[in-house]
């Protein structure tokens, strides 16, 4: 049995023999993994400022520094990727970056052959801090401090709960660990254990191979788990696989069966959040499985919702969450949705979990969101997953069709001013690198990719049309932050789509011609563009014009199949 190592004395002495994980050139031993802990330790002491963000891909190289920046004293910053305005939200924030961050940031860097001196003694889990925000589910993410007092004790709770089962395993993933979840089960849990952390993420298609050459350990989340492509060959894995743990959100009873069927193992379903770590568990060996409390967890039911003390949480104080539950045999309970999910609408109160479970019946519905847009005026929006693929290149009847059936079906129990208004139909739900569908990316789903345009003339070779420039318009997303332009790309790309409308031009786009960008187009600008079609040559030529002079003008040449 491999020694358990307190969180706090994980790089204090070297550990002959004992496996951290595996890299590309082989097994990654203690000492080694110390040695880099060492060398970040001696970067971070030198760099000013508390804070500090980390990014890594690499999850053993992530370890090792932040194991490094907490032996220097710094209090840690996690975003849950590296994109542009990720780390903009963040620069504020910290003193800087480390990681696989772009070189503008100045991403601080180890002294890979500096000679190290010195001792690690062990960390204070009182005082060291590590910032991790939420996903944004129901809104903007917000930041959340865990000490590492807190982050110690749900994993040992952890190794309570299944620690026995796990031993000897690799383990594997396909959630980040720069999010909360990934951050327990990837790193921490595995470094205290003595399990061998695979260092990057897998995907489906290389992830029956990796779990089939040793006793492994999946960590994924629901989005992953409802994605197992059944034409992969599972039955190689020959019971290799010990353990497959869900958390992040709802694991649906049709997912869990499939994947204790693929997989030959019930997955462990872990329900909590980043405010309160983890709460409970369930396995399904069976439809609809209870949820049992983690060891040292307590609950009761508080205004029909569940309320929880832990050592998971900052205080000794009882955390009121949102879940609505009722009391199971013995200690378990059973969640019934969110109570935060009652919205009111015109002065009605209106459950979006209601709503999202009567859509799921309609046998045309695969999955759904339902949000409140906010507004002068808020308004129910649905983003649809149908059971009929390729609904991108639906066109306007087909989603107004399936729009109409889906506010019949809701009639019966829904009037008017409490059945969506407003449809998305994607072929699948926007999710984050948490395998999270957040509030932000549906609600960017419904903002409008094109102007609301006034047709001038539309005759069989010209056509004229205002285009006034919205700046809720999904074109000014990121171009640029700090002024925001229309695109030249988007430019031409508008130019093609309204001469469509008019015009009947051949399918292929073969080159343009003559293309010149004048002058910039701002939020609040109104443009008129001037379309002419050229049938005899297969020509569009378009220009765009406005109070402040000729913004672009081009020709663009078509051809048949």
């Amino acid at each position: 049995m491999v020694e358990w190592i307190a969180l706090d004395r994980l790089a204090v002495s070297p550990r002959p023999g004992r496996i951290v994980g595996e890299a590309e050139h082989g097994a990654v031993l203690h000492p080694d993994f110390r040695l880099q802990v060492m060398r970040w330790q001696q970067a971070f002491a030198r760099a000013p400022g508390r804070d500090w963000a980390l990014y890594f891909d690499d999850t053993l190289a992530f370890a090792a520094a932040l194991l490094g920046a907490w032996h220097a004293g710094k209090r840690v910053f996690l975003g849950g990727d590296n994109l542009p305005a990720t780390l903009d939200e963040l620069r504020p924030r910290v003193a800087g970056f480390a990681g696989d961050v772009p070189a503008q940031h100045a991403p601080l860097q180890p002294d890979a052959d500096a000679d190290v001196e010195g001792e690690l003694g062990p960390l204070d889990e009182d005082q060291l801090e590590l910032v991790v925000f939420t996903s944004g589910s129901t809104g903007a993410p917000s930041a959340i401090v865990k000490r590492m007092r807190q982050l110690t004790r749900e994993v040992e709770a952890l190794q309570a709960a299944f620690g026995e089962q796990l031993e000897g395993t690799q383990v594997h993933g396909t959630v980040s660990h720069q999010h909360i979840y990934g951050l327990l089960f990837r790193v921490l849990w595995p470094l205290a254990a003595g399990r061998a952390i695979q260092p990057r993420r897998f995907f489906h298609e290389d992830l029956v191979s990796a779990l089939a050459q040793q006793p492994s350990v999946l960590v994924a989340t629901p989005a992953h788990l409802k994605r197992l492509p059944e034409q992969l060959d599972w039955s190689s894995l020959q019971g290799q696989l010990r353990a497959v743990f869900s958390s992040g959100g709802p694991l649906p009873e049709e997912a869990a069966l499939q994947a204790r069927a693929l997989l030959g193992v019930a997955p462990t379903e872990v329900f909590g959040s980043s405010e309160t770590g983890g709460i409970a568990w369930r396995r399904w060996s069976a439809g609809q499985p209870q949820w049992h409390p983690l060891p040292g967890v307590a609950w009761r039911i508080q205004d029909g919702c569940l309320a929880v003390s832990s050592p998971h949480l900052e205080s000794t104080d009882w955390w009121q969450t949102q879940d609505r539950v009722e009391a199971d045999a013995g200690r378990s309970f059973r969640l019934l949705g969110r109570a935060d999910r009652i919205v009111k609408i015109e002065e009605r109160r209106v459950s979006l979990d209601a709503l999202e479970q009567q859509l799921r019946a309609h046998p045309a519905v695969q999955d759904v969101r339902v949000l409140v847009l906010p507004g002068a005026r808020e308004q129910l929006a649905a983003v649809v997953v149908p059971q009929q693929a390729d609904a991108a290149g639906w066109d306007d009847a087909q989603r107004r069709r399936l729009a109409q059936a889906l506010g019949a079906h809701l009639a019966s129990s829904h009037d008017a001013v409490t059945r969506p208004r407003r449809w998305r139909f994607v072929d699948a739900l926007p999710l984050n690198a948490q395998g999270k569908v957040t509030f932000a990316a549906l609600a960017a789903l419904f903002r409008p990719q094109f102007p609301v345009v006034q047709w001038e003339r539309r005759e069989a070779d010209t056509a004229a049309l205002l285009l006034p420039l919205d700046p809720d318009l999904i074109a000014f997303d990121g171009h640029f932050p700090q002024a925001k332009i229309l695109p030249g790309v988007v430019q031409l790309d508008w130019a093609i789509h309204y001469a469509r409308d008019v015009f009947s031009m051949p399918p292929r786009f073969e080159r343009m011609d003559a293309l010149k960008f004048q002058h910039v187009a701002r939020p609040g600008d109104c443009l008129q563009l001037t379309l002419g079609w050229d049938a005899a040559k297969s020509v569009l030529s378009f220009r765009y014009v406005s109070d402040h002079g000729v913004h672009a003008s081009g020709r663009v040449v078509f051809g048949d199949v």
